[in-house]
């Protein structure tokens, strides 16, 4: 795995390195100079909010409230954060949210909270792409090449929401954990077994909880959109509230059929400079739009690793 990302993290770089040649950096320069200091910490702010509602529909993706509102932020910060720093290693952010929370939750509820979270923010993001798909449609006048691709997004997502919830759902946690011990790869199924029935009971029991985490991760990829206008006012550009939510929407489904890619490098900004190029802004301004999102993304991922060194410090010392 770790050989095909690297792979498709090259291949990343070399579809942006060609965008870039493509649009021309003076362009793309230009559009970047209007953006001035405070405008990008203001851009930063957003974020924020983001972050807490998002923290919320992981707080209903408990079967019951346990850990404190605070001590759930910092862990999502972090773990997203290092989502980023370790796209090409095999831990990841998810396990660290589930490690963050032990001092209030064990991890037979953290790590299926981390699950369903991941669900319900799924299933989120691709009524998100439904909303921007009918906005585009009505109000936005964008080729049929946009719509055609945003569709196939949403299809690809809908499959793939749908098969990760049925393998919840039917048990094919446990059997999956069955089948690892037979070939030799663990030596036990019980952790598998209690994963299992912790999913099948939350999906059972807590529909209220399941859909105010849908609700709480829908709210929170509404505010991308309003995220994506403070950056398009930013950079100069004549949007409305309608066209960031279309842009926002395609930017998520391609996020999500890249998952594979680090970072979606290149794929986000092709994705950004074909839609850009389709609504009349120009690929100039879809590869600046791209470089502010990485930028604040940037900075979050330092505000991540500055929340995570108080741990890391705590447990160097107690190793040692």
């Amino acid at each position: 795995m770790r050989i095909l990302k690297t792979v498709l993290l090259v291949g990343g770089i070399v579809l942006l390195g060609v965008l870039v040649h493509r649009v021309g950096t003076a362009a793309i320069l230009q559009t970047l100079g209007r953006l001035t200091w405070w405008q990008f910490v203001l851009i930063c702010v957003p974020y924020a909010a983001i972050m807490a509602v998002d923290t919320l529909g992981w707080r209903f993706a408990f079967a019951r409230d346990r850990a404190p509102f605070r001590r759930l932020y910092r862990a999502r910060v972090i773990g997203e954060a290092l989502n980023i720093l370790t796209a090409l290693g095999s831990v990841g952010g998810e396990a660290a949210k589930a490690w963050l929370v032990r001092e209030d939750v064990s991890y037979e509820e953290s790590v299926p909270s981390v699950v369903i979270a991941k669900t319900t923010i799924t299933i989120a993001q691709a009524l998100f792409l439904c909303v921007g798909i009918v906005v585009a449609w009505s109000a936005l006048d964008v080729s049929s090449e946009i719509l055609r691709a945003m569709l196939w997004l949403l299809f690809v997502e809908v499959l793939a929401v749908a098969g990760f919830f049925g393998a919840q759902v039917s048990g094919l946690v446990a059997h999956g954990g069955r089948l690892l011990k037979t070939f030799g790869v663990i030596d036990s199924v019980a952790g598998a077994q209690r994963l299992d029935a912790a999913l099948r009971g939350y999906y059972r029991n807590e529909w209220r909880r399941f859909g105010l985490s849908v609700a709480f991760h829908f709210m929170g990829w509404m505010l991308g959109a309003l995220e994506a206008l403070i950056m398009l006012v930013a950079l100069d550009v004549d949007a409305s509230m309608v066209t960031a939510t279309a842009i926002e929407a395609l930017g998520s489904g391609v996020r999500f059929a890249t998952f594979l890619v680090p970072a979606n490098l290149g794929a986000f900004e092709g994705a950004n400079a074909a839609a850009f190029g389709a609504l009349g802004f120009g690929a100039s301004a879809g590869l600046a739009f791209s470089l502010v999102r990485r930028a604040r993304q940037a900075a979050w991922v330092v505000i991540g690793v500055l929340l995570a060194l108080p741990s890391l410090l705590r447990g160097r010392a107690a190793a040692r």
